[in-house]
C-alpha cells in the first residue's frame, strides 16, 4: 500500500463521510446480523427449554422412584411384622396341642376320680381347644392383613389372636387345679 492510500484509509476511519452504497450494505449487514442473532437466541431458548423439560422429567422420575421405594419398604416391614405374628400364633397353636395331648395322661387319673376333677379337665380341654381355634383365627386375620398390606391396612391378629395366649394359660390353670384337687 502506498502512503496516500494509507492516509485515505486512516482519514476514512477517522471520521470522513462514507459512501451511501457502503452505508446500504452496512445496513443490510446489520439486518442480517440481527436476524442471525434472533436465530441464535431462538436456538438457545429452545435448547434451554428442552433442558428444562428433561430436568423436570428426571425430577418426576426420581420422585416416582422414591415413592415406589417407600411403598416397597412399607410392604416389606408389614410382611416382616406379619411373619413374626404368624410365627407367634403358630407357636401358641403348637403349645395348645401339646398341652392338650399332655393332659390326656392326667385324664385317666381324673376320669375315675371326683366329678370336680372331671369338670376341671373338661373345662381345661375346652379352653385349650378355644386357644387353638383363636390362634388359627388370628393367623387368618394376619394373612388377610398381609394381602391388603399395600393398601395400608394393619397386620393385626385381631381379638382372637390377642385372646389365644390367655385362653391357653387359663386352660392349663384349670387343668392344673383339677389335678391338684382331684
Amino acid at each position: 500500500m502506498s502512503a496516500t492510500s494509507r492516509g485515505v484509509v486512516k482519514g476514512r476511519a477517522a471520521g470522513a463521510t462514507a459512501d451511501p452504497d457502503q452505508l446500504a450494505v452496512g445496513a443490510r449487514g446489520g439486518a442480517l446480523e440481527t436476524r442471525l442473532a434472533g436465530v441464535v437466541v431462538a436456538a438457545l431458548k429452545e435448547a434451554f427449554d428442552r433442558d428444562h423439560q428433561r430436568l423436570e422429567l428426571e425430577h418426576e422420575q426420581m420422585a416416582a422412584e422414591r415413592q415406589r421405594a417407600e411403598r416397597m419398604l412399607r410392604i416389606e416391614l408389614a410382611r416382616q411384622a406379619g411373619d413374626q405374628e404368624i410365627g407367634r400364633l403358630r407357636l401358641l397353636a403348637g403349645v395348645a396341642i401339646a398341652s392338650w395331648l399332655g393332659t390326656l395322661f392326667f385324664g385317666a387319673r381324673l376320669v375315675g376320680g371326683e366329678a370336680a376333677g372331671r369338670v376341671a379337665l373338661g373345662g381345661g380341654w375346652l379352653l385349650l381347644l378355644a386357644a387353638l381355634a383363636a390362634s388359627f383365627v388370628g393367623q387368618a386375620a394376619v394373612t388377610r392383613g398381609l394381602i391388603r398390606a399395600d393398601a395400608g391396612d394393619s397386620v393385626s391378629p385381631g381379638t382372637a389372636g390377642a385372646l389365644a395366649p390367655w385362653l391357653l394359660v387359663s386352660g392349663l390353670a384349670v387343668i392344673g387345679l383339677g389335678v391338684l384337687f382331684a
